[in-house]
């Protein structure tokens, strides 16, 4: 049973784009690895962007200077 836990910032993402994550993601374990896309668990984690860092910064920083 395959198991992918995907990690986005909480920027506006709908629920129809997470639709597509959990779909596509179960459709490529599929088609590579020949999973059953039954026992397939997909989990969307959403992080503010105060809580994920890069460069010893803050994304929320980062999104105010436009990087």
């Amino acid at each position: 049973m395959p198991y992918v836990n995907i990690r986005i910032t909480n920027e506006g993402v709908t629920p129809q784009k997470k639709a597509e994550l959990i779909k596509g993601t179960t459709e490529l374990l599929k088609n590579v690895l020949g999973k059953n896309p039954q026992t397939t668990v997909v989990v969307i984690d959403e992080v503010e962007t105060d809580n994920w860092g890069i460069g010893g910064e803050t994304i929320t920083l980062r999104r105010k200077r436009g990087q």
